[in-house]
């Protein structure tokens, strides 16, 4: 790994590696390190990401895999480890879809009533998440970042991990920006992962209903976060490609607002947005 001191610090990824072996997670092992001029040496894991595996077939057994890493992570979870989750991150996160992929890429400017309501709307979201019981997040923990090995899965992209709501990864796995999956195969997976957390004697909610809505919302608020980094991806880094992939979120954002009444005025603020799309020039 080359990492400019300058542009990156190396600290927190030989830390959480670190950690993520201690709890037994297949992960690359640190061999040498020169934090000072950004210079890590590390094993390999293979080429092949989960991403580039999946298949409709080969899905239960990757996410089964995935998912028992998962819980084995989450079960060495403690508090004052990792930095915390907390209310003023996830709203920062949040601000990403209206400056970002609102104001910049859609070129619109929200109302005083329209950003009230995406106020509320982060409000809910952040409550929501800051109820569920803490664990280790990976915070990018998606097909993308695992990678086919032995044992299985290798995992990737891990220097962002903090301490915080317990159905963060599960979301992320799952409802993923790069491939889809019928809605019935999440929730069979989701209720894999929500037996397997229970067994392992993790603190997830023991009415799985309850559970799902959790994850369904922690998924919403990384949705929107998603969208405001990829359109910051585009404009701001010049990276080409992420916002391909909007549909996708947007898809995901509908269909959960859909299915909550709290969450209807968010669908709303999308109609509205939508109807402006002649100005803005911009498919929503």
């Amino acid at each position: 790994m080359d990492a400019p001191p300058e542009r990156e610090d190396c600290g927190p990824f030989v830390r959480v590696a670190q950690l993520m072996r201690d709890a037994g997670v297949h992960v690359p092992e640190v061999l040498a390190a020169d934090l000072d001029r950004g210079f890590l040496l590390l094993s390999d894991l293979g080429s092949t990401t989960y991403l580039q595996a999946l298949t409709p077939g080969n899905a239960d057994a990757l996410f089964g895999d995935a998912i028992a890493a998962l819980v084995t992570w989450q079960r060495a979870s403690r508090p004052d480890v990792l930095p915390t989750y907390d209310r003023a991150l996830l709203q920062r996160e949040m601000e990403l879809f209206p400056e970002w992929y609102i104001g910049r890429h859609l070129g619109l400017v929200l109302s005083a009533a329209q950003r009230a309501t995406l106020l509320r709307i982060n409000g809910l979201l952040a409550d929501s998440a800051l109820a569920q019981p803490a664990a280790f997040v990976h915070r990018d923990y998606m097909p993308r970042n695992l990678m086919v090995s032995a044992p299985n899965p290798g995992v990737l992209d891990f220097q962002d991990a903090v301490y915080g709501p317990i159905t963060y990864d599960v979301a992320s796995l799952f409802r993923d920006a790069f491939v889809s999956w019928p809605e019935e195969r999440i929730i069979d997976w989701a209720v894999r992962y929500w037996e397997h957390a229970r067994r392992a004697q993790l603190p997830v909610d023991a009415d799985f209903g309850a559970f799902y809505r959790a994850l369904e919302w922690m998924g919403l608020q990384r949705h929107l976060k998603v969208l405001g980094i990829f359109a910051r991806i585009q404009y701001r880094d010049g990276k080409s490609g992420y916002l391909e992939d909007t549909p996708r979120f947007l898809g995901y954002v509908r269909a959960v607002c859909g299915r909550y009444a709290a969450l209807a005025p968010l669908a709303r603020l999308l109609d509205e947005l939508e109807q402006c799309r002649p100005q803005a020039g911009h498919t929503l």
